[in-house]
């Protein structure tokens, strides 16, 4: 999604408050930004605290100010500065982290963002985005600009079925009907169980939802329809348990009355073999891979027969 991204800020370069700063990153991917913003692209180094800070203090004399780095490094390290800073001003610095969940793959657990959703909805007034596929970005980049208050863009690695026209951006979006319950998915996972679901037959597969923001404003009412026919809900996230989408559902289905038959939920369990690889090899630890979550849902609905 970076190259997204970047075409996206990129077209809207000549707004006179827009700055973008970086943590000394975006090496041959920010180039036509940088030559875009001129002086409003600034490198802040490895220095995230003090980049939010300047970031917030922009904020604070009318600027649209950007933060940009990987996920852990734009959220864990600069966490006081979010807080204190920016979210209890309520000022309108958008701060990007990349490479969500285990996007860094072998680089390790200090690259990997799994519990960033969580600490940042956390916040006072701030937003999470995280967009599916490339065709969200510029529509979630629209709204980030003219919004009021703190918001964070988690960017991951956009895995659509081949020629595949995703939906019209939603903060919820149907993918594909199915008869066998329902399947919500955070953010980019929602593409990889979309290509194996379509080779699915219909009465084998659920109904798959992508789900791409959080705190939860409002479930769609057909949401509500699929939970009430289908009885099962399966829930996916490259996310710790607590805090993320999972937990956040689940509470919001309790306050509207919209507890389903049967609840399954597969959030990132961190390091079960206490080995690093790939972002699709911890997916497959997790049990977070297409046949593990297709596998775990036909369980889940054996148990409710």
């Amino acid at each position: 999604m970076r190259k997204a991204f970047c075409d996206s800020l990129t077209a809207r370069a000549d707004r006179a408050d827009f700055a973008f700063l970086t943590g000394d990153l975006g090496f041959q991917a920010f180039e036509p930004l940088r030559d875009a913003l001129g002086q409003r692209f600034i490198n802040a180094g490895v220095a995230e605290q003090n980049m939010v800070l300047a970031a917030a203090g922009m904020a604070r004399e009318g600027w649209r100010p950007w933060v940009y780095s990987i996920a852990p490094f734009a959220t864990a390290r600069p966490y006081e500065q979010i807080r204190n800073s920016i979210c209890l001003h309520h000022l309108p610095v958008v701060v990007v982290g990349n490479g969500g969940g285990y996007g860094y793959g072998v680089m390790g657990a200090t690259h990997h963002a799994l519990e960033d959703c969580a600490g940042m909805s956390a916040l006072a007034s701030m937003r999470v985005d995280v967009p599916a596929f490339d065709e969200d970005v510029p529509v979630i980049a629209a709204e980030l600009f003219d919004r009021s208050g703190p918001s964070y863009l988690r960017l991951g690695y956009s895995q659509k079925p081949r020629d595949a026209a995703p939906p019209r951006y939603k903060a919820w979006r149907k993918l594909l009907d199915g008869d066998a319950g329902t399947l919500v998915a955070l953010g980019p996972l929602a593409g990889l169980y979309w290509s194996r679901c379509l080779e699915t037959p219909r009465a084998d597969r659920p109904n798959l939802w992508v789900a791409c923001q959080l705190p939860i404003a409002e479930l769609p009412a057909e949401f509500g329809d699929d939970v009430r026919a289908g009885g099962v809900v399966c829930v996916a996230e490259e996310h710790v348990a607590v805090g993320g989408l999972g937990s956040q559902l689940a509470l919001e289905m309790l306050r509207t009355g919209g507890r389903p038959e049967s609840w399954v939920h597969r959030p990132a369990l961190g390091y079960p073999s206490g080995r690093y690889g790939s972002q699709a090899f911890h997916r497959r630890e997790c049990g977070l891979d297409p046949t593990s979550i297709l596998d775990l849902f036909a369980t889940a609905r054996e148990t409710t027969r």
